[in-house]
């Protein structure tokens, strides 16, 4: 690693950036409370090793007392290097488990040649994370999605699901018994490229599963991609919308009591504005200005992990 002047600083910027914005991430959505335990899922990339030391860090200093465990799931893939993640955690000295679970025969053995083994493959790994999760009586569940991650499942949905959804920052297991949370949810994939090169992670290939490299993902983030390099902002943009929704303005009427409607009636929103001028200005947060000083929310009370802890 660099020790230049320049790199040292650039270095201490990202660092700084990724801390806050995680940091404004955890806060905004009440990720962590005191006395939680952690289970941080880790697959052998950039974005878990990121989200494991970035959590490392802020434990040392949070407000709130919370536990971590480190775990990895080996799926038995061909060729995967078991000794790498074990190394590393002993090296960091904190508690971790390796399970090991043969899934990608299953996988293998269900799925077609050629066909996409990703969706199956997430099922049984999300199973088997929840019942380790349960055996060690782990309150949240973090996972290393990060913005772009988010932004890929949201046209992921609208283009071959119909669906407005995306990856939510905090969500409840469909069983009811784990919360997962998401704290890089506002870091930019480039970012945590940056950091896992500064840092040296000991990164795993993402391709021993022998997965195909034209999935429908792979087309989605080629897209964003090419409009972060087109049109800077864009995506900033996009992350914002989905932080200010306006239901009376789309077309879900589950949501919004379309049938209701009377004249005279004041909308949480406003009305219609079709035939007035828009006027765009451009949308910024705390996580995105790295100023972890602003309110959250109007109103709102938050414990802010960032602060130093009494």
């Amino acid at each position: 690693m660099s020790h230049t002047p320049k790199r040292e600083y650039e270095n201490n910027k990202l660092i700084k950036r990724l801390r806050h914005q995680v940091g404004a991430a955890i806060n905004d959505f009440q990720m962590i409370e005191d006395g939680d335990k952690i289970m941080v899922c880790l697959s052998g990339g950039k974005d878990s090793y990121a989200l494991l030391d970035i959590l490392l860090r802020l434990q040392k200093s949070a407000p709130v007392q919370f536990e971590i465990l480190a775990v990895n799931l080996d799926q038995k893939q061909p060729g995967f290097p078991a000794h790498i993640l074990p190394d590393y955690l002993q090296s960091l000295g904190i508690p971790f488990q390796i399970i090991e679970e043969d899934t990608y025969s299953v996988v293998k053995r269900v799925i077609d040649e050629g066909k996409t083994t990703c969706g199956l493959c997430s099922r049984l790994r999300r199973g088997i994370l929840y019942r380790v999760a349960k055996e060690n009586n782990c309150t949240k569940i973090a996972l290393g999605h990060h913005r772009d991650d988010i932004l890929e499942t949201l046209f992921l949905n609208m283009f071959y699901g119909g669906k407005l959804k995306a990856m939510p920052p905090k969500l409840l297991s469909d069983n009811g018994e784990h919360i997962i949370i998401r704290p890089l949810a506002y870091v930019k994939e480039k970012d945590l490229i940056r950091y896992a090169q500064m840092l040296e992670f000991p990164i795993i290939p993402c391709n021993l599963c022998g997965s195909q490299p034209n999935l429908q993902r792979q087309v989605i983030k080629d897209m964003l991609q090419q409009w972060d390099k087109q049109f800077p902002g864009r995506i900033e943009s996009m992350f914002s919308a989905m932080q200010n929704i306006v239901p009376s303005h789309l077309a879900d009427y589950h949501l919004f009591n379309f049938a209701g409607l009377q004249r005279g009636q004041q909308l949480p929103h406003g009305g219609d504005i079709a035939f007035d001028r828009e006027h765009f200005s451009p949308i910024t947060t705390p996580a995105q200005t790295g100023d972890i000083n602003q309110p959250a929310g109007a109103g709102k009370t938050v414990i802010n992990i960032l602060d130093s802890r009494l």
